[in-house]
């Protein structure tokens, strides 16, 4: 399978599950984008289109910590940092977009982290 061929499949998953889920003021969506090499999640107002939170692998704090950036210990605290920046927004609960990766691995983790971090989803 090709790598066109693969990023596409994933967009197919991603908009199948985007027709369901969307992001309010009062419950953002927590949205998840790996790359090989990095992770990425932000919180977003779908009905304003404005990101409220976001955190990221590739942020200073992150690179200060020492943890490697595509595992799942660099995952978890990329979560952690989302939860954090969520609370001090005012934002406690979420709706989860996966982005149509599976739910397994660094996407998994970063959900783990950020609900022992306090955000309910």
């Amino acid at each position: 399978m090709s790598t066109n061929t693969k990023k596409m499949a994933r967009l197919k998953r991603h908009w199948h599950i985007r027709k369901t889920v969307h992001g309010i003021s009062t419950k953002p969506r927590l949205s998840v984008f790996r790359s090989l090499n990095n992770i990425y999640a932000q919180l977003i107002d779908d009905t304003t289109g404005n990101t409220l939170a976001s955190a990221s692998s590739l942020e200073k704090t992150f690179k200060s910590a020492g943890k490697g950036a595509g595992n799942k210990e660099g995952a978890a605290l990329v979560g952690k940092l989302v939860a954090e920046r969520a609370i001090k927004a005012g934002v406690k609960t979420v709706v989860f977009d996966r982005g149509g990766f599976k739910y397994h691995g660094r996407v998994q983790s970063l959900a783990d982290a950020a609900r022992e971090a306090g955000l309910e989803f």
